[in-house]
C-alpha cells in the first residue's frame, strides 16, 4: 500500500461516525500484506508526530496531555486526513483555526484511540476470523513490521514548560489557553 492509498482510506473513512470500526472492515477485506502496510504508514506517522512542539500544542487544546492521552491525540491528528496532518506538523497553531465540535470526539477532545488499533484489529480479523485480542497475533504483527523496518519511536525531551506554552503558542493559547477542550 502505498501512501497515496493510505490517505485515501484515511479521507474516505472521514465520512462515517465509526472512522476506525470503517477502517478495520475495509482493512480486513484486504490481502494480510496490505494490512502490514497500512500498519506499517500508520505507525510512521505516528512516530514521525512525536515531537516535543506537536506536544505542547495538545497540552495548550486540552490543558494538560499525559503520554497516553498524546497517542490519542496523534491518533486523532491522522485520522484527520493528509492535509490536516501535514500543516499541524508544519505549523500547530493551525489547531486554532481547524478544531470546532465536528472533528472533536464524543467528549469534546481532539482524540481518536480506536485509530491506534485498525492495522491490529483488521489483521486479528483476517488471522482468527474476530478481534478479540492474541498476544500471538499481535508478535506476529510487531515481526511483519520488524521485518519491513519500522524503527521504534525515539524518546522525546519537552523543550518546553507548562510557564512557556502561552508564549510559545500565542494564538491556540488565546483561543484555549483559559478554557481548553473538554
Amino acid at each position: 500500500m502505498e501512501q497515496k492509498e493510505f490517505w485515501r482510506l484515511i479521507k474516505k473513512s472521514r465520512e462515517f461516525d465509526d472512522q476506525g470500526e470503517w477502517l478495520t472492515e475495509v482493512l480486513s477485506q484486504k490481502e494480510l500484506e496490505e494490512v502490514v502496510e497500512f500498519e506499517f504508514l500508520f505507525q510512521e506517522f505516528m512516530n514521525a508526530s512525536y515531537r516535543s512542539h506537536l506536544w505542547g500544542a495538545a497540552f495548550v487544546l486540552m490543558g494538560g496531555c499525559s503520554d497516553d492521552t498524546f497517542d490519542y491525540f496523534r491518533g486523532w491528528l491522522i485520522g484527520q486526513g493528509e492535509e490536516v496532518y501535514n500543516k499541524v506538523m508544519k505549523d500547530p497553531e493551525f489547531l486554532a483555526e481547524y478544531i470546532n465540535e465536528d472533528n472533536l470526539d464524543d467528549e469534546g477532545f481532539p482524540q481518536n484511540e480506536e485509530l491506534l488499533s485498525v492495522g491490529l484489529d483488521a489483521y486479528t480479523l483476517i488471522k482468527t476470523g474476530d478481534s478479540e485480542w492474541d498476544d500471538k497475533i499481535y508478535d506476529e504483527l510487531l515481526e511483519s513490521l520488524d521485518k519491513k523496518g519500522l524503527q521504534p519511536v525515539t524518546d522525546i525531551e519537552l523543550d518546553w514548560e507548562e510557564d512557556d506554552l502561552e508564549h510559545l503558542y500565542p494564538i491556540l493559547w488565546e483561543r484555549f489557553g483559559e478554557e481548553p477542550l473538554g
